[in-house]
């Protein structure tokens, strides 16, 4: 396996992005994170792929490495889309296929929307088209109260700081997430506590911004017109994004495949990496000849 190299570009308004590559091969796989996360999603698809492919991870503006943008409004997908172009060039990659997961299932999707040219296949895992907090929890209750959220954080942005901090990186916010969220007999504390540590460690205003753009977009019209080979996989237990959500989009897109996993939650990249990275080995070996069909179709 090639050791790792990491280095920054800059989006389009110049803020500096951050990104890293290792392994070889080819087709080499990009992923888009979840909203708030720093790639702790991806632990087990490096380890099982960098031996064979060049992996690209990078962090969206705001979170992990790369800087916060001089205006903190600039956080929806038009800029991660054009974050995302910049990461490609710096990585001298012009194909792969997008791995997203959460929140990067729209990112993979509207990139792919935009840059058809650069995509040779789509890999969405626990995530939806768009409108997220229409269905959290099956339920619209995150979306009513977001705007009251991010008008209490702009009024009181160091009271704001200081409850985010002891709440999103205490040892009660992992509890309540492995006893309601996701399967704590199936996840590693070591592999799920870097969430929150960089989740404690973000801006909770350009997170709740962020999060409001996410709320906004959709992808739900564009899924008939998605031309590559396409895998979905989902949990049947995702409280975050409800099975349901995966069945719709499988349904939508054509030719695409769906894996269900059998009481996987939102974080079944970590849950059941062994099951995702067969099916998944599968998939990728079925890119070249698929997608050469799609262009000479």
């Amino acid at each position: 396996m090639h050791g790792a190299e990491s280095g920054f570009t800059e989006g389009a308004d110049g803020t500096r992005i951050h990104y890293s590559v290792i392994g070889q091969g080819e087709p080499a796989l990009v992923c888009c994170d979840g909203i708030g996360c720093d790639g702790f999603a991806w632990k087990y698809v490096v380890r099982d792929f960098a031996p064979t492919h060049r992996i690209v991870r990078w962090h969206y503006r705001g979170h992990g490495r790369s800087g916060i943008p001089e205006d903190r409004t600039h956080v929806g997908f038009d800029d991660i889309s054009d974050d995302m172009a910049a990461v490609l060039r710096a990585t001298g990659i012009s194909q792969a296929v997008l791995l997203g997961h959460s929140m990067g299932v729209q990112v993979a999707l509207e990139y792919h929307r935009r840059h058809p040219e650069n995509v040779l296949g789509l890999a969405l895992i626990c995530g939806s088209h768009g409108l997220p907090l229409d269905t959290f929890h099956d339920s619209k209750a995150l979306k009513i109260f977001l705007p009251s959220m991010i008008t209490a954080a702009d009024r009181w942005p160091q009271a704001t700081e200081l409850i985010w901090r002891i709440a999103a990186g205490g040892e009660l916010a992992y509890q309540i997430a492995t006893h309601l969220e996701v399967n704590g007999k199936l996840v590693h504390r070591e592999d799920f506590t870097p969430y929150f540590k960089h989740l404690s460690s973000m801006d909770p205003r350009l997170f709740l911004g962020m999060l409001r753009h996410a709320s906004e977009h959709t992808a739900f019209d564009f899924l008939p017109k998605v031309d590559v080979p396409t895998l979905i996989v989902a949990g049947t237990e995702d409280t975050f994004t409800p099975y349901w959500l995966s069945e719709e989009m499988h349904d939508r897109i054509p030719g695409s495949e769906l894996l269900t996993v059998p009481g996987g939650t939102h974080v079944s990249p970590i849950e059941h990496p062994e099951l995702i990275a067969l099916r998944l080995e599968k998939f990728l070996a079925g890119i070249p000849q698929k997608s050469a069909q799609l262009r000479t179709a």
